[in-house]
């Protein structure tokens, strides 16, 4: 049981395939158009459960629960060496410039 009040991310779908505008690729076309939610459980429930949720600007979303107090999952890529390369030429000649 997951309690009132733990912070949650939701799923939730706006359009079903057959809703979805005909311009997109097939591909697009053929999968439901979904948001992810995170928010405030307003109830107790269980994962899977469809819930409600207050959003931190204090909207109420409902969806299916996926996750308690989700992660963030993100990153800025690999490490590229030729960007710290740069940044120590770039530093150095701002360096330069302030003797001159």
């Amino acid at each position: 049981m997951i309690d009132k009040g733990s912070f949650v991310r939701i799923r939730k779908t706006l359009l079903k395939p057959e809703e979805r505008s005909k311009n997109l690729p097939k591909e697009t076309s053929l999968v439901p158009f979904k948001m992810w939610v995170k928010g405030f459980l307003l109830e107790d429930a269980d994962l899977f459960d469809i819930v409600k949720i207050k959003t931190i600007t204090n909207r109420i979303e409902t969806g299916r629960l996926k996750e308690v107090f989700p992660k963030y999952k993100h990153d800025y890529g690999d490490f590229i060496p030729e960007i710290l390369e740069m940044n120590q030429i770039i530093l150095q000649d701002l360096k330069d410039d302030n003797n001159e």
